[in-house]
């Protein structure tokens, strides 16, 4: 039976992608107790073709890219998307990336 966890979102859909935070994610135990061990971090972007929703998307590792000043576009590489139901029956949505980099690096954030 499909389930809807197998069902991957197209990246393309989301357009234009402007950070607008970073924050780590933390390693937890078997028992669901957070450590102090960071596992990566989370870049949160705005979509402005989804009338600025927000998503997370988690990459391993250290920190790849600083925040800048303003709000500037990023892409991801190795993206990937998909949905998921919690325990209410919501369905959400989770992301990862292998990398992310600024768009237009040199280019003041306007």
């Amino acid at each position: 039976m499909l389930s809807i966890r197998d069902l991957r979102i197209d990246p393309a859909c989301l357009g234009k992608k402007i950070l607008v935070d970073i924050a780590p994610f933390y390693v937890y135990t078997p028992e669901k107790k957070r450590t102090d061990v960071i596992q990566g971090y989370r870049y949160t972007v705005a979509l402005p073709d989804l009338h600025l929703e927000k998503i997370s998307v988690k990459i391993d590792g250290n920190q790849l890219i600083e925040k800048a000043d303003g709000y500037p576009e990023v892409e991801f590489n190795g993206f990937e998307m998909r949905a998921y139901q919690d325990d209410k029956k919501n369905v959400l949505f989770t992301a990862k990336a292998e990398s992310v980099v600024l768009v237009n690096p040199g280019k003041k954030p306007s």
